[in-house]
């Protein structure tokens, strides 16, 4: 499906009469950026019946039954066989509170799995009352017993609070096998997210057992717990590491508009809520302090004044798709398509959109071991996708 631009002709002149100067500057600055040309793909529908699939995590092995690992948002985790057939719902995962935006969520493989057989997965654990919060869970896979065994939660977010939004829970591994979790504000309007001595509003990394990593001598900020990474997100759904630096790269919701792409550093400050590019919903007014400070990091890219709910992030490795290696993919919710930024460095020097025509909310985007990127559709009947590129 080609990829188009979405303005019209008056409003592209408009730009180019008000913005000549920053567009000759992006023009020299991008030359010597190899850009591919928009790619023709295919959707491949691998399976259906899922109930609003979150995460789907690619098995390794040719075993038939080998397929793909997907969470739905209800509770269940299923396996898909390659054959695109869905299976029973795997026994053995704790209790799901399983309201508004809450449930089942991330699922990740360790990256000893072909021998320890350790799957991780995140969801809304209940607490006293009406109060719940982010966990991550661990269990060894038995595929011919359709079952998780030895199941133990490694992580609990601090505080739980009476809330249905903003779980985060993006799982990523880094390179020395800790683990990264993302974890929203819980749609708190305090400033919880710029405070280092709670979960709400933050990335934490963990030890693969849950503890937190001796590697950091010093905390990140005064009274920061040992396991904090980043503080003053809002509620990161994209996460991956760059193929090249190992460094995190995430995508956070804004409110209305501000959704972010952002390079995360140890220790570093994102803002929210007090420095944002979004508005308050309906009113559009503005939130916090503005829009920067000397001490926050800057996103890479800002999506506004209209959000796309970026859900999902991959980079782009395999060979599969041609011009597409080193760029990074992206769902979106509310944007209803998937999103390919071509980088240049840490720079996004180009934005095309793919999959509009479907409208479909892409919630998650993964590149499997056998180099196709996979799609999740959330919807009540949604669907795991492959990109299939078309011949020219």
């Amino acid at each position: 499906m080609n990829v188009r631009t979405r303005r019209g002709p008056a409003a592209v002149l408009l730009g180019l009469l008000c913005l000549l100067p920053p567009l000759q500057a992006a023009a020299q600055a991008t030359a010597a950026v190899a850009i591919a040309p928009a790619t023709r793909v295919r959707v491949v529908v691998v399976a259906s019946g899922l109930e609003h699939p979150w995460a789907v995590a690619p098995l390794p092995g040719d075993d038939p039954a080998a397929g793909w690992l997907v969470t739905e948002r209800p509770g269940r985790l299923r396996l898909v066989s390659r054959d695109g057939r869905v299976g029973p719902a795997l026994a053995g995962l704790p209790p799901v509170d399983a309201r508004g935006q809450g449930g089942l969520l991330d699922v990740v493989l360790h990256p000893g799995h072909a021998s320890n057989r350790l799957v991780y997965w995140s969801y809304s654990e209940a607490g006293d009352g009406a109060s719940n919060g982010t966990a991550v869970a661990r269990g060894r896979l038995d595929l011919a017993g359709q079952r998780l065994e030895d199941v133990q939660v490694v992580f609990r977010q601090q505080p739980k609070v009476d809330s249905s939004a903003h779980f985060g829970s993006r799982l990523v591994f880094d390179r020395s096998g800790r683990l990264f979790v993302t974890l929203g504000d819980r749609f708190s309007r305090k400033d919880d997210a710029q405070q280092p001595g709670n979960h709400l509003g933050k990335i934490v990394r963990i030890e693969a057992d849950g503890r937190a990593p001796t590697d950091t001598p010093a905390p990140v900020a005064p009274g920061a717990l040992p396991e904090l990474w980043s503080w003053g997100h809002r509620n990161v759904q994209g996460a991956a590491l760059h193929p090249d630096s190992g460094e995190l790269w995430a995508t956070e919701h804004g409110p209305q508009g501000g959704d972010e792409l952002n390079r995360v550093e140890r220790g570093r400050n994102h803002g929210w809520p007090v420095i944002t590019y979004g508005r308050h919903y309906g009113i559009g007014t503005r939130i916090g302090e503005g829009e920067r400070r000397a001490d926050v990091v800057e996103p890479l890219r800002v999506w506004r004044p209209t959000s796309i709910a970026p859900s999902g992030l991959a980079f782009v490795t395999s060979p599969r798709y041609p011009g597409w290696q080193g760029s990074l993919l992206l769902g979106a919710l509310r944007g209803q398509a998937l999103l390919r930024l071509t980088l240049a460095g840490t720079r996004v020097v180009q934005e095309e959109r793919l999959l509009e025509s479907r409208g479909e909310r892409i919630r998650d985007v993964r590149q499997g071991p056998d180099g196709w990127i996979y799609l999740l559709s959330d919807r009540s009947d949604g669907q795991l996708l492959r990109l299939v590129p078309e011949s020219p």
